[in-house]
């Protein structure tokens, strides 16, 4: 995506306090489609200003359409069906509420679940057609919707790595952790919501590496963690698996700081995005420091 895509994209939160578009969900986070290599999901039309596949026109398109053929669809979150129903343009769709969030899956085939049916995280609620239109709103005001699947999928990766399905409710253990970037902590977590699933899957297909500085350096904190007996010093847990205490805080801050560190650099390089207290000092320090080695 090129600057003038991204900032054309951005512009669907204007007004939005994006702190606001943090999710709840008692019953966890689901992607709500399959998403694994074996169900691949590209995007066939994208969000906004699109030329029509049929007419060759431009036309504002309300959502995106993902190649999606009779596939599962999950609900995301914890929720509750406000619609079902039929138009000319989506075809039989379905309607989820997800806090602030409404997502209309359009062009399915089948709806499992009936009007003003409570969901959780993980039940399917429909199976999508030749192809699935997702169209999201936040407080009444449409988006796009990637804003909505980062948001979801920041969840599910989080909680993965923590061990926890099914509860999004993190406990917190006592372990305080410190980086280079907590005053930043804000706009950090600003750029993760617009750009983190990006970035896992560019780590995934191995579009995108992190410097061999950085990977050197996680390698030599967890052999050096494993030397101190930080791991199991507690009774391991779903939400702590490997027994970690309050002594282990270093270890934790060194992690957190160097993979915010490169997350920081992928958005440089690839989104041309920064931290807005930085100056061009800071900037350039942070690619001399942790240069990637693919990208």
């Amino acid at each position: 995506m090129n600057t003038k895509e991204e900032k054309k994209n951005d512009a669907s939160l204007n007004g939005i306090d994006k702190k606001e578009m943090f999710l709840e969900s008692p019953s966890g986070f689901v992607m709500p489609f399959p998403g694994d290599e074996e169900h691949d999901m590209p995007i066939i039309l994208g969000y906004g200003e699109q030329i029509h596949p049929n007419t060759n026109q431009k036309f504002h398109h309300s959502g995106i359409d993902l190649a999606c053929q009779n596939q599962p669809l999950f609900a995301m979150a914890s929720g509750s069906v406000i619609g079902l129903g039929q138009d000319a343009v989506h075809g039989d769709y379905i309607v989820i509420r997800y806090g602030k969030f409404e997502v209309k899956y359009g062009h399915i085939i089948e709806a499992y679940v009936p009007y003003g049916a409570s969901v959780t995280a993980g039940k399917q609620v429909a199976k999508s057609g030749d192809f699935l239109h997702f169209g999201v709103t936040f407080k009444g005001q449409e988006i796009d919707p990637m804003h909505l699947i980062t948001v979801v999928y920041m969840n599910v990766v989080q909680l993965k790595a923590m061990g926890i399905k099914g509860n999004p409710q993190l406990v917190d253990y006592g372990i305080e952790a410190h980086t280079d970037y907590d005053n930043d902590a804000e706009q950090v977590v600003d750029l993760m919501q617009l750009y983190f699933a990006e970035y896992i899957q560019s780590l995934a297909d191995g579009s995108y590496r992190p410097s061999p500085r950085v990977e050197q350096s996680l390698s030599n904190v967890l052999r050096s963690a494993a030397e101190k007996n930080y791991y199991f010093e507690e009774i391991p847990s779903v939400g702590n698996p490997l027994g970690l205490s309050q002594r282990s805080s270093p270890l934790v801050s060194k992690i957190v700081n160097l993979l915010t560190s490169d997350f920081l650099t992928y958005a440089a390089v690839r989104k041309n995005q920064y931290i807005s207290s930085w100056n061009e000092t800071q900037k350039k320090n942070l690619l001399i420091k942790f240069p990637p080695a693919t990208c």
